[in-house]
């Protein structure tokens, strides 16, 4: 496993006396993945080692309400959480849902204090930076037919991406 500038985080649960207040987030981490990539592999044993610690984790499948708007709960469940994951897979950039979500992020990031640690799972850093491989057949893909409007929010993703490539973070491709 490859890390650069790694920081363990540390986890106290709050204590009962705790108030809204004084800890805002509803959620400590968010889990950013592609679903058919790593649910129900790594993403689930992520989520299940987190809720072992007592982490309050969100993951798409267990927290959304059934019958829900999906997209308010996901972007408010992204404004009430403290420390992202975000699992990039050989799929991750051909959803525009994990795109959205990945843009809120940085949203969120550049306007309060939230940690965001990336997770490259069988896919290089660089792709991910320079939208090459995967990700440039993705992104052919969603540039193909878009409209202006479309194609602001397409410009949107790959800042993001590029920004998250960027980042230190954990690169599994070459581990199971």
């Amino acid at each position: 496993m490859t890390s650069t500038n790694t920081q363990i985080i540390s986890y106290s649960p709050p204590s009962s006396s705790s108030s809204k207040s004084t800890h805002p987030f509803t959620y400590q981490v968010f889990l950013s993945f592609r679903g058919e990539d790593t649910r129900y592999g790594f993403t689930d044993h992520l989520y299940e080692a987190l809720d072992s610690y007592g982490i309050r984790t969100f993951r798409d499948d267990e927290e959304l309400q059934r019958g829900g708007v999906i997209e308010s709960e996901l972007l408010n469940a992204i404004e009430e959480s403290k420390i992202f994951v975000i699992i990039f897979s050989k799929n991750y950039a051909t959803s525009r849902w994990c795109l959205d979500e990945l843009v809120k992020i940085f949203d969120c990031m550049a306007t309060k204090q939230r940690l965001i640690l990336p997770i490259f799972y069988h896919v290089d850093p660089s792709d991910v930076r320079k939208q090459s491989g995967c990700y440039e057949e993705a992104f052919l893909h969603h540039e193909k037919e878009a409209d202006l409007e479309k194609k602001e929010k397409i410009q949107r993703w790959r800042i993001a991406l590029t920004e998250a490539g960027n980042l230190a973070g954990y690169d599994l491709q070459n581990y199971g």
